[in-house]
């Protein structure tokens, strides 16, 4: 598929405002059963008391100014995790097709200006979600950034050879900064060739879980889902289907704690050592 043209500046800032605006009322209408949590102790207490967490994320930088005059305002809006890039370019970098057979070694690196966001959100203890970013600009944030790295929604392209997916020395790259990797449940990415007419087994999510937890460890793969992003295998259906994937992790060979690790620990770990406060 060829790359989508990028965004529109005015477009996509409406767009996140009203969207933000949303989530906030979902919230408002939950009666104290979903909360945007911005730090460590809000995460904590939503885990202490069985109250659904949600962070608030960009998939894309494009509502953000070139040069960063509003990233504090969607900071003090609450967002604590961001996408540089979707599968398009932008001002700060270059997003990889959705191109097979491929790695992800597509497009230059971060633009100065992307580089300058990766050093604020880092100061300010935002994720970087490395997802749907090329290869070249993945490593920029590597030598950039201070916190774990993570990729939210991706898969081992070692297995499936396609630009979203990530190579050996990039998962290797997030083991060394106790990052984690998220395991997507896109048809798409979980298996080669064009996108696929037949539906796809949910055993090819543990198969990618298990390629990247032996190349890396368990402490640094996670599911990473897509659920509205994507074509889902109709087995797992939405989230409903988790049980299944926890019953695949036990049938794999995954200690309980290991299970715990990939099912939510891994992820709780990294916003805590990338969140500030």
């Amino acid at each position: 598929m060829n790359m989508p043209p990028a965004l529109d500046y005015d477009y996509a800032h409406k767009s996140a405002l009203q969207m933000i605006d949303l989530v906030y009322k979902i919230q408002e209408e939950s009666n104290g059963q979903f909360q945007i949590v911005t730090n460590r102790q809000e995460l904590e207490n939503c885990l202490d008391n069985q109250t659904m967490a949600g962070v608030l994320h960009l998939e894309g930088a494009e509502p953000i100014l070139a040069n960063l005059d509003n990233l504090p305002f969607f900071y003090e809006k609450g967002m604590r995790s961001l996408g540089i890039t979707w599968s398009r370019p932008n001002v700060f970098g270059f997003g990889v097709p959705f191109a097979y057979p491929s790695t992800p070694d597509i497009g230059p690196g971060l633009t100065d200006a992307g580089k300058d966001l990766v050093r604020r959100c880092d100061k300010l203890g935002i994720l970087i979600d490395l997802a749907h970013l090329n290869e070249k600009g993945f490593w920029d944030v590597a030598e950039l950034s201070s916190a774990p790295l993570a990729s939210t929604h991706t898969a081992a392209c070692n297995l499936v050879p396609k630009a979203r997916n990530l190579i050996d020395e990039q998962l290797k790259a997030i083991q060394e900064t106790n990052g984690v990797a998220g395991v997507i449940f896109s048809v798409n990415d979980l298996e080669g060739g064009k996108r696929p007419k037949k539906d796809t087994p949910i055993t090819s999510i543990i198969n990618h879980i298990r390629y990247i937890a032996n190349l890396i460890g368990p402490e640094h793969v996670a599911f990473g889902s897509d659920f509205d992003g994507t074509r889902i295998p109709s087995e797992l259906g939405d989230v409903s289907g988790y049980p299944k994937l926890v019953q695949l992790l036990e049938e794999a060979g995954f200690t309980h704690k290991e299970q715990e690790k990939i099912c939510y620990q891994n992820w709780i770990r990294v916003l805590k050592e990338t969140w500030k406060s």
